[in-house]
């Protein structure tokens, strides 16, 4: 029974990560036939990899596309780590009238869909003239209930014995939350990390709404304006959602080790 049992379950691992691959090995696969080919279920390398970049590269301005996305993600990754870990660090750590009940109001916020709040966005980004701007993509992602909340409950198993001895030794408010608790906090960073930066990169609808020049556009913008033409290339698609998708998988990779120990709470 044992056996059997041990067999069912690697059968079961085997079944969920061939499900869970098989969309990465049709992108890679169609990005080397032609669109004919991808619509009649080729599943074979082919020969037209070459011409499918030539055509994306023509077809769209892929460099400032990726440059854009590159700028939009990393400034708003850092920008979210610094603000989140700070507002994640204060509630928990300082202890003042009313803090439970603003942290309630900020989970609340939590239960509003983004499409009940995008007209009120957009109409003050215009008049602050922020419109089609890297800032209108970065600021309303800036700092997440999520994120205060993750840096919040990753701050509970921190130490305070490390900020008593700082006090000690003369360091300021400050100078503890750079010097003491951010080396000390790496891998629940890096966790945040992995998650701000895939959230915007992967960003879709308030940069279709923000971004409104050509020159302004991320690449998610790109591929869905490729697949929204009256005869989509599909093989030119795929080559463009490769282009997309190393990024996200590349910084993954580089921090899964601290990314499962933040995602388990531990300090370092």
């Amino acid at each position: 029974m044992k056996k059997f049992g041990t067999g069912a379950i690697h059968f079961f691992l085997i079944t969920v990560s061939i499900v869970s691959l098989f969309p990465f090995a049709w992108m890679l696969i169609g990005m080397t036939n032609s669109s004919a080919e991808v619509i009649k279920g080729k599943f074979s390398f082919g020969a037209e990899f070459s011409n499918n970049v030539a055509k994306l590269l023509e077809m769209t301005n892929l460099g400032t596309a990726f440059w854009n996305s590159t700028l939009i993600a990393v400034v708003g990754t850092i920008a979210t780590l610094i603000l989140s870990s700070m507002a994640g660090f204060g509630f928990e750590i300082y202890r003042t009238r009313g803090k439970d009940r603003l942290f309630g109001v900020l989970m609340l916020s939590m239960m509003m869909p983004f499409a009940a709040i995008m007209i009120p966005l957009f109409r003050m980004f215009s008049k602050m003239g922020l419109l089609d701007t890297p800032a209108a993509a970065i600021l309303p992602s800036i700092t997440t209930a999520f994120m205060i909340f993750f840096f919040m409950q990753n701050t509970k198993s921190f130490p305070r014995e490390l900020l008593q001895a700082g006090r000690v030794d003369g360091l300021n408010e400050w100078s503890l939350f750079a010097r003491v608790y951010m080396p000390t906090m790496k891998p629940t960073y890096a966790a945040a990390a992995i998650i701000t930066f895939m959230n915007y990169w992967n960003n879709f609808l308030w940069p279709l709404i923000a971004l409104q020049s050509q020159d302004k556009k991320t690449l998610p913008l790109v591929v869905s304006s490729l697949s929204s033409s009256y005869s989509p290339d599909y093989g030119v698609i795929m080559v463009a959602i490769v282009v997309t998708t190393l990024p996200t998988l590349l910084i993954f990779f580089l921090l899964q080790k601290q990314f499962v120990q933040g995602m388990l709470g531990s300090v370092k």
